[in-house]
């Protein structure tokens, strides 16, 4: 027989403990794994031929192995977005089928030209706790941690098949937030 009482929450509540609802909005939290898409073909001058630069072989056996290390130390995230250029988008895919994410979609804000204002739009309209994976390129990548971690002089790297965490914290009146961590490929491929 238990010796626990009951108590009725009735009297167990004194006024001065009763709080009321803030009127401020619960601060955001949003992990944003961003992950460089692999080694690709030669750079072609031409924009419309560069979008379509398939991954090489190397690249595609690259980043298997470092999606599949990612999944070997429980990465999970709900979604992934990638900018809509081929190398990315062939990144994007080994991930979604690795780590079995069922949402993939591109979003033209991910493109190397694209603007980090409509992104930062769009992830604001994520509810809280949101894990998400953006694949894209550089310098836009790199250059978009600097601005939510609140820094344009930091120099912050993102190699090919490399993968940065940001926590975003809010998105009012500027995106802001902290970074987590920053990994390369031969980092990645250790964990495991």
């Amino acid at each position: 027989m238990s010796n626990d009482k009951v108590v009725d929450n009735k009297e167990a509540t004194s006024p001065t403990s009763i709080r009321t609802p803030s009127r401020t909005a619960p601060p955001t939290k949003i992990d944003v794994l961003i992950l460089r898409h692999g080694e690709a073909g030669n750079r072609m001058t031409v924009v419309e031929e560069d979008s379509k630069r398939p991954l090489t072989p190397e690249g595609r056996a690259e980043m298997q192995k470092i999606v599949k290390s990612l999944r070997a130390v429980g990465l999970q995230v709900d979604r992934i977005y990638t900018s809509p250029l081929k190398r990315a988008r062939e990144t994007a895919e080994i991930a979604a089928r690795i780590l079995k994410i069922p949402t993939l979609e591109e979003w033209e804000e991910l493109k190397p030209d694209g603007s980090k204002a409509a992104l930062y739009r769009k992830l604001a309209r994520f509810e809280q706790n949101s894990r998400v994976i953006l694949v894209g390129h550089e310098p836009y990548l790199s250059s978009m941690m600097g601005e939510i971690i609140g820094t344009t002089d930091l120099r912050l790297s993102l190699k090919k098949g490399g993968l940065g965490k940001v926590r975003i914290t809010s998105f009012s009146p500027r995106v802001s937030g902290e970074l987590r961590w920053l990994l390369t490929p031969k980092i990645i491929t250790r964990m495991s």
